[in-house]
């Protein structure tokens, strides 16, 4: 709010001198070169083809800056202003190194994308603010370069991404993502869908009070979350296993543990208590049916054994928890 209110301490693009348009200019392509060899640095282990990409594209950032070194030297002299993107409005921020790591294939591409896009804008702008002609038509022409990039990108990756490197890539991908995303996640799932079943139902038929039973489900399941979320984050930090990052583990098995409890504990928000119960089982047998279908999608277990491992032991973990509250 007080943003809007104080005035910026960044300064109106519509206010750079030429000489500071240049040396903007000069300073986003050592930024851009830099991010793409960081880019490359995260994805070589893993994506070594596409990593090659990235490392191109900075070489073209470098050929880029070393021209606009040039026509700044001819001139204005030797001395470039320091001005960079974060010191002017209406540009936005790239993010610090540490939050680039790990970075997926396809979000690396998608922000490098991005940034070219934004690149090429800036140029087509700074070349309406100059005088010079020599100025201008390099401006444009590096408008036009970065409006290209994606071309380039795509001649870059036919130079060094082969059909089969490309299929590798894409296999460690889907590999990586199961890893990090699907395998805690899906573990969660089945630990909150599953587990809390019985608490759940035992508690429902036991005190036939359905908001009772909601508080019981509600605590069940975020306590369950809360706990397989840090045991996940905190027993492998991915680094020998190769499974990523720990926190995005931890909040994938978590969240989903926790929504897999919550799932059959919402409908006790219902006051009556047989509506409640038999909303609570539908939500139930949608869950398990769920599980067995990723089981099937992402681990490549057999539809028929995943079925028989969820479904038929979940329906069992039911009934257990109907017969000891009706025991109650």
């Amino acid at each position: 709010m007080f943003t809007r209110i104080l005035p910026s301490s960044r300064r109106s693009f519509s206010s750079l001198s030429e000489e500071e348009i240049l040396a903007l200019a000069i300073a986003s392509e050592e930024e851009d070169a830099s991010i793409y060899l960081g880019y490359a640095d995260g994805l070589r282990q893993q994506y070594p083809a596409s990593a090659k990409v990235f490392e191109d594209m900075a070489e073209v950032e470098q050929t880029h800056k070393n021209s606009l070194i040039e026509i700044f030297r001819t001139r204005f002299g030797e001395r470039i202003p320091l001005i960079r993107r974060e010191h002017v409005q209406g540009f936005y921020a790239r993010k610090p190194d540490w939050l680039r790591k790990n970075l997926p294939l396809e979000t690396a591409r998608a922000e490098a994308e991005a940034m070219e896009q934004q690149a090429a804008r800036f140029y087509r702008e700074a070349a309406k603010r100059v005088s010079d002609a020599s100025t201008r038509q390099l401006l444009g022409d590096l408008a036009l370069a970065e409006e290209g990039h994606e071309d380039i990108a795509r001649m870059l990756t036919e130079k060094h991404v082969s059909e089969e490197a490309k299929s590798d890539e894409d296999q460690n991908a889907r590999r990586q993502f199961i890893l990090t995303y699907v395998q805690p996640g899906l573990a969660g799932l089945m630990d909150g869908s599953v587990s809390t079943l019985a608490p759940i139902f035992a508690a429902a038929f036991a005190t036939g009070d359905t908001w009772s039973t909601f508080l019981i489900g509600l605590s069940a399941s975020v306590g369950a979350g809360i706990s397989m979320g840090f045991t996940e984050a905190a027993h492998d930090d991915g680094k020998i296993s190769g499974r990523g990052s720990p926190v995005k583990r931890g909040l994938a098995s978590g969240i989903m543990t926790a929504l897999g409890g919550l799932g059959h504990a919402l409908p006790y928000l219902i006051p009556h208590f047989w509506t409640a119960t038999i909303v609570a089982a539908i939500v139930v047998f949608f869950e398990l049916w769920a599980i067995a279908f990723i089981q099937n999608r992402y681990m490549e277990t057999p539809f028929m054994r995943a079925v028989f491992q969820v479904v038929f032991g979940g329906s069992l973990v039911l009934a257990a928890g109907i017969f000891i509250g009706n025991a109650g």
